[in-house]
């Protein structure tokens, strides 16, 4: 391995890749993954990236009749739910930054660099989505609470906020990766 100081940030990377795949399908796709869980009536609603238990997937949604009230079923909150796609593109751009590091812990500086360059711009991405999330499943919460309905925080909030670690950890692991040795000692025996 030519450049065993970017292992620790592609490490990094990947984990945050994988738990960012994890948060992306969420309900209605994998129920055991949800944001917001809320239970009325003896049934419990998942919700996720793409929709909520029962819904067909898709990109932006309104919360349902029985959970949802006209504060938060209005154009600010269906409009945010569209920016919940950031969670599968911070994703996609951690998937980018594990491929330049493999180029980089395998080859040459430069994979090193642009993985640092890609765990900065999906960290920044995540931490987006992350703060828009917490914001909008929050309110969802607080208002559903107030008409007493049972709503808690679910599992994939935290796994994001676990790949916005890994990704910050990622990116300075890199930053320190890219300074790191790239060629062989004058006169190593093999």
């Amino acid at each position: 391995m030519a450049a065993g100081a970017a292992t620790p940030g592609l490490f990094f990377a990947f984990a945050a890749m994988v738990l960012l795949i994890f948060a992306s399908v969420s309900a209605p796709t994998w129920e055991r993954i949800s944001f917001l869980d809320a239970t009325t009536a003896g049934a419990t609603t998942h919700f996720g990236v793409f929709g909520y238990t029962g819904s067909k997937t898709h990109v932006g949604w309104f919360f349902p009749g029985a959970l949802g009230d006209s504060r938060i079923n209005d154009n600010l909150f269906h409009n945010l739910t569209y920016v919940l796609i950031l969670i599968p593109i911070g994703a996609g751009l951690s998937g980018l930054a594990v491929l330049f590091g493999l180029c980089g812990a395998a080859y040459h500086r430069a994979g090193t660099v642009f993985m640092t360059l890609l765990a900065a711009l999906a960290f920044l991405v995540t931490l987006v989505a992350w703060v828009i999330e917490m914001v909008l499943f929050g309110i969802a919460r607080h208002h559903m609470r107030d008409r007493a309905i049972d709503a808690t925080w679910g599992n994939a909030n935290w796994i994001v906020l676990g790949a916005l670690v890994s990704l910050f950890l990622g990116f300075f692991a890199s930053l320190c990766g890219s300074f790191g040795r790239y060629s062989r000692r004058r006169g190593a025996a093999y």
